[in-house]
């Protein structure tokens, strides 16, 4: 599976969606149809994102609000905190970038410990 990111957007609103919406469309011409997970940010759910998805087949799927442990990612942010910030203080900001960047590369190493976190099963609870 490849995954399509814009790593170089400093600030996310409803065009960096659409464009992204768009360069993802691009990827993937001869897809029927292409299922984007999204929380619930409002520019996720804006006028201009909900036309733009009707006009080239793409089909939002929304995390449900309030729920971050269902955002997959979440729990990745969580793990990496405990890691690298966590705790830890960084003299230099380039060597801070560095830990993080390494932390990345080498995020194959942890898989062990990520396995259990990072997927979708989901205990439940009955009501009593």
């Amino acid at each position: 599976m490849k995954i399509t990111t814009l790593v170089t957007e400093e600030n996310c609103d409803r065009k960096t969606v659409v464009a992204y919406l768009i360069k993802l469309r691009k990827q993937y011409p001869k897809k029927d149809k292409i299922y984007m997970v999204l929380d619930n940010a409002r520019y996720n759910r804006s006028k201009e994102v909900k036309a733009m998805v009707k006009s080239c087949n793409i089909q939002l799927v929304y995390l449900l609000p309030y729920c971050p442990n269902l955002n997959l990612i979440e729990r990745l942010w969580k793990y990496f905190k405990k890691k690298v910030v966590g705790n830890k203080y960084y003299e230099q900001f380039e060597e801070f970038v560095e830990v993080i960047i390494t932390f990345f590369q080498n995020i194959h190493e942890n898989i062990e410990e990520l396995n259990p976190l990072l997927n979708f099963k989901f205990g439940i609870i009955k009501a009593i």
